[in-house]
């Protein structure tokens, strides 16, 4: 019985603060019963405080990653997380077309909470063209989606046209965040689905600077789900009430953005499944 453990991938970079990247999505698929494997394509000097420094790795290490991964593991489900450059997008792209690692989340990662960049200008171009065709599921948050689609997002109605305009670039499933519109007692996302149906989620907003990670939670847990067998829809969901857990139920991490509580448990639910 080779395997037969439901495994998933993720492709980011790491945070030595512990809130986000490639350690927030190790904390969200170990908390969903999901066994996460990763391929680290940059490296930060990061706290709850901001971003200090950070370092893309070389392509070759990169591919080495991709490699060792699919040549052993059987990944039913990735995502990615940050990319930071154009060398290390087209690299995960190619091995993305290289090895077969189930249905792809894509988390558009662009600006870090404290302001700093994460993805090169000259870098999005790349993710629009090359990587959104590969998606199943991405998941923008606004200022991401506006810099994707070149649209100004203030209103529910832009937000539905912003995820048409995503889905017209290859996507196949496109959930916007709608956690910057602060005007709202809810934080509400809208969800456009590959069959045409589209939904709206909502959690009322918590007031809390931890916060830290909930993209890269959010895209983390949809993968679990996903590797798991759940469709789109009900994948979605549970991460929306997961997030939603893991920041009502916070924890005292840091002096700024403190990170989620990946410990929090969904509220009737048993061994994650």
């Amino acid at each position: 019985m080779i395997n037969q453990t439901v495994q998933a991938l993720t492709i980011a970079g790491t945070d030595s603060g512990g809130g986000a990247g490639v350690m927030a999505d190790i904390k969200t698929m170990q908390e969903r019963h999901v066994f996460s494997a990763a391929v680290v394509v940059a490296v930060t000097a990061q706290n709850t405080i901001g971003v200090q420094d950070f370092m893309a790795m070389p392509q070759k290490m990169i591919d080495e990653q991709f490699a060792s991964v699919a040549g052993d593991l059987k990944i039913r489900a990735c995502k990615t997380g940050m990319l930071a450059d154009v060398a290390t997008v087209e690299a995960v792209v190619a091995n993305l077309k290289k090895y077969d690692l189930g249905p792809l989340t894509v988390d558009p990662v662009m600006i870090a909470k404290g302001g700093a960049r994460l993805l090169s200008e000259d870098a999005i171009t790349t993710v629009r063209e090359q990587l959104l065709p590969l998606a199943d599921i991405l998941t923008p948050n606004l200022p991401e989606a506006a810099e994707l689609t070149g649209m100004k997002i203030d209103s529910q109605n832009q937000m539905v046209a912003a995820a048409k305009q995503l889905q017209a670039l290859g996507v196949k499933n496109v959930i916007i965040k709608g956690g910057h519109q602060t005007d709202s007692k809810d934080s509400t996302d809208f969800v456009l689905l590959e069959s045409g149906r589209s939904f709206w989620v909502s959690a009322p907003r918590i007031d809390t600077v931890r916060t830290h990670g909930t993209g890269d939670t959010l895209s983390a847990c949809i993968t679990a789900e996903i590797a798991k067998g759940h469709d789109v829809e009900t994948a979605i969901r549970t991460a929306k009430k997961y997030v939603q857990t893991t920041i009502a139920n916070g924890i005292e991490v840091g002096h700024g953005h403190g990170p989620l509580n990946h410990w929090a448990k969904i509220a009737g639910e048993g061994n994650g499944d």
